[in-house]
């Protein structure tokens, strides 16, 4: 019973990021785009924390559940518009997952332990939040990095070991190990950016870049 109801959780979760109109190409095969996300997020938790339980799992799966129907486009172009709709996807993802849970049969505690994950709630003091963090920065910078670069020409290397930095401010020291460790990719091009930014940091010999 347990395992049917995580399954039919999971498998409404995919079914809903499986409408996303946008698509992305990986390993030469087409996915819609937040399905990709949800499936690299579900990787890198099997390799980050393969022990963790079927509320996190299902948490990981869902972060960016349905995100292009809150496109940024509908918030100011802004520092404050910015910090509206991450906000506001945030509530979003969460309520979203809910409805999900709901039809898949659990109860309201566990819903409630899975909305609060989502809806990245008491970052720093949540073991749980703090876990998603870390995944959804780790995929980060594994698997968007290197679009991500290249959609900002503009950015100087001042601003780009900024935002490692501030990327690197919001995982555990658990995930610092990990990343220094080599245990994920690093984009080649990026490699030397995050030397300078962990440097900065304090981590003078991030063995696992290379």
């Amino acid at each position: 019973m347990k395992q049917q109801r995580f399954d039919k959780a999971m498998a409404l979760i995919d079914a809903a990021n499986s409408e996303d109109p946008n698509r992305e190409i990986c390993e030469g095969k087409s996915w819609p785009k937040e399905l990709l996300y949800a499936h690299h997020m579900s990787d890198m938790l099997e390799r980050y924390a393969p022990g963790a339980d079927d509320a996190i799992k299902l948490a990981v799966r869902a972060q960016h559940i349905q995100r292009w129907k809150s496109p940024r486009s509908d918030y100011p172009m802004d520092r404050k518009g910015y910090h509206q709709w991450r906000a506001g996807l945030n509530g979003f993802h969460a309520d979203t997952v809910v409805g999900l849970l709901e039809k898949a049969g659990y109860d309201n505690q566990f819903i409630a332990r899975v909305k609060q994950i989502v809806g990245k709630k008491s970052l720093k003091t949540n073991p749980d939040t703090q876990l998603m963090e870390d995944i959804a920065g780790l995929v980060f910078i594994e698997h968007a990095m290197s679009d991500f670069v290249g959609r900002h020409p503009e950015y100087s290397e001042e601003k780009w070991i900024d935002i490692i930095c501030k990327i690197w401010r919001k995982m555990s020291s658990r995930a610092h190990q990990f990343i220094i460790a080599g245990h994920i990719k690093i984009p080649e091009l990026q490699v030397e950016l995050f030397r300078k930014a962990l440097f900065e940091q304090g981590e003078n010999n991030p063995a696992g870049l290379n």
